[in-house]
């Protein structure tokens, strides 16, 4: 560490110049890459590899697991903002939690999972918003109340 006296030393130190985290491309021996996603109290373990555009989640194809449009298109965001539909098999398992929640959590597994099997993708990803771990829950039942926050009816009589 270079003796740094004041701040015009720090313009002229070597050290100044900290090169930003180099993301490299994570694959094991099968060529695949995995993630873990996670939201509210699912948990999803997805393996991406180079293939057809095959998505199985626990065994089924995810049109049958997620019934719901809706949940289909949460699960296929990262890949369509990628731009990379049709490029990658998927394979996710997941556990916990409620229909919503599985995909929300498929979703975000999916998106560290393209980051570490294409690097590239990160910038795009990140600014959708993808990376982020939504970290809301549900907040803990309180003794005295009905819920968390909750009150029993109150009664004058």
């Amino acid at each position: 560490m270079a003796d740094l006296s004041s701040l015009k030393d720090l313009g002229t130190s070597s050290e100044a110049a900290v090169a930003a985290p180099v993301h490299v491309r994570k694959v094991d021996s099968l060529g695949r890459s995995y993630a873990t996603g996670k939201r509210k109290d699912a948990v999803a373990r997805v393996w991406v590899k180079a293939g057809s555009g095959k998505i199985i989640v626990n065994g089924k194809d995810f049109t049958a697991y997620f019934a719901r449009p809706v949940l289909q298109m949460i699960l296929r965001q990262p890949i369509v903002a990628a731009a990379r539909d049709g490029q990658f098999d998927i394979v996710a398992t997941v556990a916990g939690g409620g229909l919503s929640g599985q995909a929300g959590a498929v979703r975000h597994g999916l998106s560290k999972a393209l980051t570490y099997f294409e690097p590239g993708l990160r910038s795009v990803l990140k600014k959708g918003g993808f990376l982020t771990r939504d970290s809301r829950v549900v907040e803990r039942k309180k003794y005295g109340k009905a819920k968390a926050r909750r009150s029993f009816q109150f009664s004058k009589r």
